[in-house]
């Protein structure tokens, strides 16, 4: 999503060009219960009405204090586990909770973007791999590896197919060799692919000969599927997420960030004040484990018999399950991690929250702004 520089209203701001749509933009926020839960203004331009929605002070303050969205499911009840509605109703809210102003080309685009994050959510539930940093496998029916581009859809295997065997096992089915940082970057396709086959079938063709010819990744997948909010200027809230967000944890240890694979943690926000865990899918992460975590890395930190770092993750739980059985060790232990983190090189008194988030990019015909290279 698009977004302005932080404001005092925050929230989304809806172009809406034809005459019905500020009605029908209005009419989900009935769906979804918050009718009297938003305050709604509207300004006439040259092409489109701007529709401008917020959460209602007093309704930012029951739900969302301080922009704190962690507890959403629980400030409003929300039932995620048997109504798919609600987890699209944490979505919605989060997004009117922002503190900086999403700017959204349309309607259509409003519906995509929360039905994108719902699929995102759905497939980190589901996501189960092996960590390695230094090597990879995929399902060979569904993929081959190219020397020069990596891993490729083999032709005529649906992409969304690909990215489920590849990061969905079936019962007792072989896990895959990722790191953090690719599984993100699946997950999210998957969710965009997902959307792109009910609104967009066109593009998503387009993505499914990109990833027969060459998969997108790393700096590129950010520049191509992903919008950065938030800066180093004017970070975030600490405790702000979107369902459905994509997010850095640094690891704020100089020594053991130097590990590959262990410079920081990428992850995908579930809601519920939860965060993938793609090693243990049944163990989604809180906050407050992910930086227990983190933190502790320095105490796992080691040299292998080949003389090179490397990180005892047994070392690791134990030492998170210490320190929770003390409170007092925990909190000042959350009360250095949970700063926002320093910028890169430096390291000093930063934690390991990032200043940013990263959503997924605009996808509906006319209005969509992801733009595959198809290299």
């Amino acid at each position: 999503m698009n977004s302005s520089n932080a404001t005092e209203s925050g929230g989304i701001v809806v172009q809406c060009r034809r005459p019905d749509e500020a009605s029908a933009v209005e009419a989900l926020l009935a769906t979804h219960g918050l009718t009297g839960r938003t305050v709604s203004t509207r300004k006439a331009g040259t092409a489109a009405t701007y529709l401008h929605l917020r959460l209602t002070e007093a309704a930012l303050q029951e739900w969302a204090p301080n922009h704190d969205t962690t507890r959403l499911r629980e400030r409003m009840r929300l039932d995620v586990r048997h109504d798919i509605a609600h987890l699209e109703r944490e979505i919605l809210v989060a997004l009117l909770a922002s503190p900086v102003l999403f700017d959204v080309p349309s309607r259509d685009e409003l519906l995509a973007a929360i039905n994108i994050r719902r699929n995102i959510i759905q497939a980190g539930h589901r996501t189960a791999l092996n960590f390695y940093t230094s090597k990879a496998d995929r399902p060979r029916d569904c993929w081959r590896h190219d020397e020069d581009r990596g891993f490729v859809v083999l032709p005529g295997i649906p992409l969304i197919d690909a990215l489920v065997k590849a990061t969905q096992p079936a019962c007792g089915g072989k896990l895959y060799a990722f790191s953090c940082y690719r599984a993100t970057e699946y997950v999210i396709m998957l969710g965009i692919a997902q959307e792109l086959a009910n609104c967009n079938p066109p593009l998503l063709e387009l993505l499914q000969q990109q990833c027969e010819t060459r998969i997108i990744r790393s700096g590129q997948f950010h520049d191509v599927f992903l919008h950065e909010y938030g800066s180093q200027d004017q970070p975030l809230p600490t405790h702000y997420y979107v369902p459905g967000d994509r997010l850095w944890f640094r690891n704020p240890d100089e020594a053991s960030s130097d590990i590959t694979g262990y410079e920081g943690s990428w992850v995908v926000y579930l809601g519920g004040g939860l965060f993938t865990n793609f090693w243990k899918r049944d163990q989604p992460y809180t906050l407050s484990a992910k930086c227990l975590e983190i933190y502790h890395w320095r105490n796992g930190t080691f040299r292998n018999s080949a003389g090179e770092l490397a990180m005892d993750e047994a070392v690791v739980e134990q030492r998170v399950a210490a320190t929770l059985a003390d409170p007092a060790k925990t909190a000042s232990i959350l009360q250095q991690m949970m700063r926002w983190r320093e910028p890169q090189g430096c390291y000093g008194n930063g934690g390991c929250i990032d200043t940013t988030r990263e959503a997924p990019r605009w996808v509906c015909p006319g209005t969509g702004n992801l733009v595959l290279p198809l290299i």
